[in-house]
């Protein structure tokens, strides 16, 4: 009889164990449930670095439950958007990812019920009782300790919005809020209390990849990014034969050029700027402004600027990018001065070499340049990766016109200044015939009257 007592007694303990080490994951639905529209339901899935792959299902009004919910370290919320297919996002490793940085708490919120409905609009009208559900957890996340100052909220689409009407509940006091291409529709022309704003947190970061179709066009944050001048990213479809793809790739993109950040495979800056044509044209690359730090890098670590940003007015912030991760580009300042007598408009590729002998490319080819006989031209170079110590520079001069004779480029001074080091590099009298690529390799630049 004892030995069945036992035996009974560890089954339930074993029980009792694998419940609560049950791992609990994302709401997968179909399109079947979008068609038939669903209903708001809220959970909250808790990873830590004790489990980060394992989500713990947060209980909304017990938190004595979940003993490894460490109230004295900074949490950060996680809140998705619009889901039509009603699948799981692709970039739920964020979680991971985000633990991997930092020793944190990481919540999930997942709301795919409400989120996942034909009716988009019905779904932006969710979005207030996901927000009321997500400031009733964190008000009794105070309630046991943690400080609003040490939360912050990283909303994709939907969700930024969502971020926002939660920050706007708790007056502004949630230390940040990050927009990963806040959602246009249902909100653009909107006054503050029904988007987010940067009165919503004490710092608020916001991403523009769409603004043409599913984001939203205006800045929302104290600082605002616009990658690639937020519409068309690299690598995205151009026609609607793509599928799907073709409505969502820009959108989508603006989480992974986060995660890029966040994995510390990027770093990016970003240029203030009154237009993406000026940025690109080499018009706004001074950063004095911020002192020593320099212009802020986009992504997870632009909270570094914070203090900085706080005190200047809301501008646009500029960069470019590659086509697939890592998504970052190296940029130079190109200062080209030439001795032809009569002048030159064309393109002009660079293309850098290192120890490795491996090339980082840069075309300027946003329009056509224009080139004067001893007048400084300032191009912008973006190269799609970094060359540490740069040996050779190879460069190409193009018109872009077949039907006229071949045209050559009589450089007088070549200077490539990168945007961090400030080492510029320089080469003298280089002859560039029309299509045809000159090696050369570049001296650090010295004093003249040039």
């Amino acid at each position: 009889m004892l030995l069945w007592q036992c035996l009974a007694l560890f089954l339930l303990v074993t029980a009792h164990a694998c419940k609560a080490h049950k791992c609990h994951k994302f709401t997968d639905l179909t399109p079947g449930h979008a068609f038939l529209g669903t209903r708001v339901r809220v959970k909250l899935l808790l990873y830590t670095r004790h489990d980060d792959t394992c989500g713990d299902l947060l209980s909304h009004n017990d938190l004595t439950q979940h003993p490894q919910f460490n109230m004295s370290k900074p949490t950060t919320f996680i809140v998705h958007g619009y889901r039509p297919s009603g699948s799981p996002p692709i970039w739920l490793n964020i979680t991971k990812k985000i633990l991997d940085r930092e020793d944190l708490n990481v919540i999930m919120v997942d709301w795919n019920y409400g989120a996942t409905n034909l009716d988009y609009f019905k779904v932006v009208k969710y979005t207030y009782r996901v927000a009321d559900n997500i400031t009733a957890f964190i008000k009794m996340m105070q309630n046991h300790g943690a400080s609003l100052s040490s939360i912050h909220m990283i909303g994709v689409s939907l969700g930024a919005h969502i971020s926002g009407f939660v920050g706007a509940k708790l007056n502004g006091e949630l230390g940040r809020i990050t927009g990963l291409d806040a959602a246009g529709p249902g909100f653009n022309g909107k006054g503050l209390e029904d988007r987010l704003d940067p009165t919503d947190a004490q710092f608020v970061d916001v991403l523009h990849t769409d603004i043409d179709f599913l984001g939203y066009r205006e800045p929302l944050g104290h600082i605002d990014f616009y990658a690639n001048g937020g519409t068309d990213q690299p690598g995205c479809p151009k026609t609607i034969l793509s599928g799907t793809s073709y409505f969502k790739c820009d959108h989508q993109r603006s989480v992974r050029l986060f995660l890029d950040t966040v994995t510390g495979k990027c770093s990016t800056r970003a240029f203030p700027c009154s237009s993406y044509k000026d940025f690109l044209a080499g018009k706004c690359l001074n950063c004095d402004h911020f002192g020593d730090a320099g212009c802020p890098s986009f992504g997870y670590d632009v909270i570094q600027w914070k203090e900085a940003l706080l005190k200047q007015r809301q501008l646009k912030y500029y960069f470019s990018t590659n086509a697939k991760s890592p998504f970052c580009r190296t940029s130079y300042k190109v200062d080209v001065m030439i001795w032809n007598k009569s002048e030159r408009w064309g393109y002009i590729t660079i293309k850098l070499y290192g120890d490795d002998d491996k090339e980082a490319v840069a075309t300027i080819d946003h329009k056509a340049s224009q080139f004067s006989k001893y007048t400084e031209t300032e191009l912008l170079a973006q190269f799609d990766r970094d060359v540490q110590q740069v040996k050779k520079v190879s460069m190409l001069f193009s018109t872009g016109k077949v039907l006229q004779p071949k045209r050559t480029l009589r450089i007088l001074r070549v200077r490539l200044t990168h945007l961090e080091h400030k080492k510029p590099l320089c080469r003298y009298d280089v002859l560039l015939k029309e299509n045809e690529d000159v090696t050369f390799r570049p001296y650090p630049c010295e004093e003249s009257q040039f």
